[in-house]
């Protein structure tokens, strides 16, 4: 047995083996894991070597399976490992292999695309309903003040102009009393509503005290 340092007796052996058979005699060489090969063309470019194709295409079906697997753990979905390598596949499979890799990671980035798109009309929305929002409550709140005044100087105009009426129909009495509940209705009306509900309407009661009912909302 082998040390930590030093390896089992080794043999130096050359095979020569058939183009055809070369990738499945390299791979079942592989998978009993007792092989160690030597370049013996480390002169030779990388881009003049045979299989330099089938190389690339490895390469890239492995940075697939890496951005595959960086989008999983992104996302902390649970992934099965049972510890053991598999099988080299034959030169057949890698074509099935190379198309189900490239539908994974198109799939992948167009709903990452897609998530990148949904999250910014979220914000936009967002920013759009909390703008309206505030711009909803500033044309309210102009619109009661603007309906409040319009109340109050109609009233007060109203006031003003039936005053002669009253007096010749109802008499001196029965008219002050009149022109003192539309003046007390008047200056009710011009408060704000928190103002309004905590006001003394003595005088306006006193001033419909002939009879006459008052309905107050104060919303």
């Amino acid at each position: 047995m082998g040390s930590l340092y030093r390896s089992e007796e080794m043999c130096l052996c050359q095979l020569f083996l058939q183009t055809e058979a070369a990738y499945a005699c390299v791979a079942e060489l592989g998978e009993l894991g007792l092989v160690q090969f030597r370049d013996l063309n480390p002169d030779v470019n990388a881009f003049q070597r045979k299989f330099v194709n089938e190389v690339r295409r490895c390469d890239e079906m492995e940075r697939k399976l890496r951005f595959l697997e960086k989008e999983i753990k992104k996302d902390a979905v649970p992934m099965l490992d049972t510890g053991e390598n598999p099988d080299a596949p034959q030169p057949r499979e890698m074509i099935d292999l190379e198309a189900t890799f490239e539908k994974l990671e198109n799939e992948l980035r167009e709903v990452n695309t897609n998530e990148e798109m949904l999250k910014k009309n979220f914000l936009e929305l967002t920013e759009l309903k909390h703008i309206l929002r505030k711009t909803q409550a500033f044309f309210d709140e102009a619109t009661f003040y603007r309906r409040r005044l319009e109340v109050h100087e109609g009233r007060s105009t109203t006031a003003h102009s039936l005053a002669d009426d009253e007096e010749s129909l109802l008499g001196p009495a029965e008219s002050a009393g009149g022109q003192q509940a539309e003046a007390a209705m008047a200056e009710l009306a011009a408060m704000p509503p928190d103002q309004a509900m905590n006001t003394d309407t003595e005088p306006l009661d006193a001033a419909l005290g002939r009879g006459g009912n008052m309905f107050a909302n104060f919303g």
